[in-house]
C-alpha cells in the first residue's frame, strides 16, 4: 500500500512571512501570551479572558523516573483556571528565563492555530473568534522528555 501526500497551494495559504500581517495576528498572540502568563505568574484573571469555558485540554507528562509518558490527562477549564492560581505562586516553576516560544500557524475569519513552547513542554493550540475576540478552545500537549 502506497500513501501519497499532495501539498496544495492555494489564495488561502499563508506563509510565516505574511501570518504577522494578518489582522487579528496581535489579538490571537495576546491569547496565547495571556493563558502562559497567567500560569507563570499565578494569574487567573489571565486565564479567565484567553480561554473559552468549554476548553478541551488533554495532554501526555513524561515521568523521569518511570521514562515514559503518562497518558490522556484530561483537563478542564475550572481545573486549568485553578491550576494557574496556584501553579507558580512561589516562583520556583518559572521564572523570567522560562521560555515563552510562540509559533502562528494560521489565522482564518473564525478559526486560528498555533503552538506554544513553556517551561512545562509544548502546547498546541486551536482558538476561536467569539464576539470578536479570540479564546482558545482546544489544547493537546506533551512534557519534553529530559535528556537519555
Amino acid at each position: 500500500m502506497f500513501l501519497t501526500v499532495v501539498l496544495l497551494q492555494s489564495n488561502f495559504a499563508q506563509t510565516k512571512s505574511n501570518i504577522q500581517d494578518h489582522p487579528d495576528y496581535a489579538s490571537v498572540k495576546s491569547a496565547i501570551l495571556d493563558y502562559v502568563d497567567g500560569l507563570y505568574e499565578a494569574d487567573s484573571t489571565k486565564i479567565e479572558r484567553s480561554v473559552h469555558p468549554e476548553l478541551h485540554k488533554r495532554g501526555y507528562w513524561f515521568n523521569a523516573e518511570e521514562k515514559a509518558y503518562r497518558d490522556n490527562l484530561d483537563m478542564t477549564y475550572e481545573q486549568l483556571v485553578n491550576l494557574a492560581a496556584r501553579w507558580n505562586v512561589s516562583g520556583k516553576s518559572a521564572n523570567a528565563d522560562s521560555p515563552k516560544v510562540i509559533e502562528i500557524y494560521d489565522i482564518n475569519d473564525r478559526t486560528a492555530s498555533a503552538k506554544l513552547i513553556a517551561e512545562w513542554g509544548m502546547d498546541y493550540f486551536h482558538l476561536a473568534k467569539f464576539e470578536g475576540k479570540w479564546m482558545i478552545m482546544n489544547v493537546l500537549w506533551q512534557s519534553l522528555p529530559k535528556e537519555k
